[in-house]
């Protein structure tokens, strides 16, 4: 399927830029200072003094920003067949839509267009703006760092939640078995096992806040056990991403490392070819200087 030139360009616009490119970097940079100033305003109109000197300011800012990042998420809606060029159209309109990345995009910027279709809750209102916070996902895009998180949890994802849900289990078990232990003892601090289940996750994470604690020494001693197992429940996870990490940073050299010998490989030979060409081209001058029928010496042609 055939693109115009105008969807193409726009495309390689407002993709990550290459250093050659100076529109699209251009644009990256814009991008990115619009995220961390429209940070910036949520956090700092969190201020009742801010909020009631520089409101006005405050809103206008975010009139532009949003017009800036709806203009974003519909011109990489329209581009997404390019992104996906062996999916069709609506195909990949549909998944640009439901990516990660996009979702965060409409995430960002719906809590200002929910009026406009007649939502008038205002405590609905004022939690959904706290999604804004949500555009500092947007830098997944421009930066390294977040990608390569990203690509760990991605890759990684089966192991950590098999290390989730035997955290779970582990917390339900833990909860079920203080709740039969202590109960009869401590009604007040265990009085059902959801309510116990408040101690066992700060226990299993080692917090140990100290406002529900055990009174028997059983108690005790099955609170020591859950503590201790839970050292190795929360260094699972741990160990799981350092290793992701590692081996992601691995690939990554690797990479770089193939992709500069291939470079170098291409210019050496584009070196050689050249030099080969000089040669040649030299030898023919020579045997110019020559005539072919009596061998006499031709006078030079500049």
């Amino acid at each position: 399927m055939s693109y115009s030139s105008l969807r193409i360009r726009i495309y390689t616009i407002i993709e990550r830029g290459e250093k050659h490119d100076k529109k699209s970097v251009y644009f990256d940079y814009f991008i990115i200072i619009l995220v961390l100033l429209s940070v910036i305003s949520t956090i700092w109109e969190s201020y009742p003094k801010a909020q009631a000197k520089y409101g006005e300011y405050f809103h206008a800012f975010e009139v532009f920003s949003i017009i800036i990042f709806t203009i974003e998420y519909l011109l990489r809606l329209w581009t997404a067949p390019l992104k996906y060029p062996h999916l069709s159209a609506w195909k990949a309109y549909l998944k640009y839509i439901f990516s990660f990345i996009a979702l965060i995009d409409l995430l960002a910027i719906l809590p200002f267009y929910l009026p406009f279709f007649g939502v008038e809750d205002l405590r609905l209102l004022r939690m959904m703006r706290l999604l804004r916070l949500l555009r500092i996902f947007k830098l997944n895009r421009y930066s390294r760092a977040l990608n390569l998180v990203y690509d760990v949890l991605k890759e990684k994802g089966e192991e950590l939640v098999t290390t989730v849900f035997f955290a779970l289990i582990l917390l339900l078990v833990s909860s079920t078995l203080m709740y039969y232990v202590e109960h009869d003892v401590n009604p007040n601090g265990f009085p059902n096992i959801v309510a116990t289940l408040w101690w066992a996750v700060v226990t299993l994470t080692t917090v140990g806040y100290g406002d529900v604690v055990p009174v028997t020494m059983v108690g005790k001693f099955l609170n020591g056990v859950t503590a201790l197992i839970g050292i190795g429940v929360v260094a699972l996870p741990t160990s799981i991403l350092s290793a992701g990490f590692l081996e992601k940073i691995e690939e990554r050299k690797k990479i770089e490392k193939a992709a500069k010998e291939q470079l170098e490989k291409e210019l050496l030979e584009g070196l050689k070819e050249r030099t080969e060409g000089k040669q040649e081209q030299h030898e023919n001058n020579q045997q110019l200087c020559y005539c072919p029928h009596c061998g006499g010496k031709l006078p030079k042609m500049d």
